[in-house]
């Protein structure tokens, strides 16, 4: 498993896009799951860039786990986002039921995202969302990759403020594919 994180519009989702074309990886975005399975207040909060319940969270990439082989290397893109995820995926790690390849946290400036962001044109893509994305990021987020380094986790910062092929290459340089 590749873990892809990074605050929205980082990029996790054009390298999740690469490595499944190239590599013929499975790809879990729960961004991609989110926006097409919450509805009703849970999507509206979601779409203010508000965090949704760990346990519903868990359960979905739960369940998206039962549907591909875990024995074969996968991505796994905006997953965890907070230390009670992480916590639950490390589990799965310790029983075996995953494997750890690498978690790569892909960082650009505020700016860059923020143009990125406001230029897909995304109904969550407000200035107040991403605002909202970014303290959550920082508050909720970034102490997941200190909580994996304890677990000897391999972590790599990546430049992500390069076009998306170089941003790729060197995610390559890190792993042995």
């Amino acid at each position: 498993m590749i873990i892809l994180m990074g605050v929205a519009g980082a990029g996790k989702s054009m390298q999740g896009r690469l490595f499944a074309d190239e590599h013929g990886f499975a790809w879990v975005s729960t961004g991609e799951l989110f926006r097409v399975l919450v509805t009703g207040k849970r999507r509206q909060q979601m779409l203010e860039g508000k965090l949704l319940d760990d346990q519903e969270v868990i359960d979905m990439v739960d369940r998206t786990f039962s549907l591909i082989d875990l024995q074969q290397e996968f991505l796994l893109d905006g997953f965890p986002r907070t230390i009670v995820q992480a916590s639950w995926l490390q589990e799965q790690i310790n029983n075996q039921r995953l494997s750890l390849t690498a978690i790569f946290n892909l960082v650009a400036p505020l700016d860059i995202i923020k143009t990125r962001l406001l230029a897909r044109g995304r109904l969550d893509d407000t200035p107040q969302s991403i605002a909202l994305r970014f303290k959550e990021y920082n508050l909720s987020t970034l102490p997941i990759l200190d909580f994996f380094k304890q677990y000897e986790a391999p972590v790599y910062d990546i430049d992500a403020n390069k076009n998306p092929l170089e941003v790729y290459n060197e995610i390559l340089t890190k792993i042995k594919l």
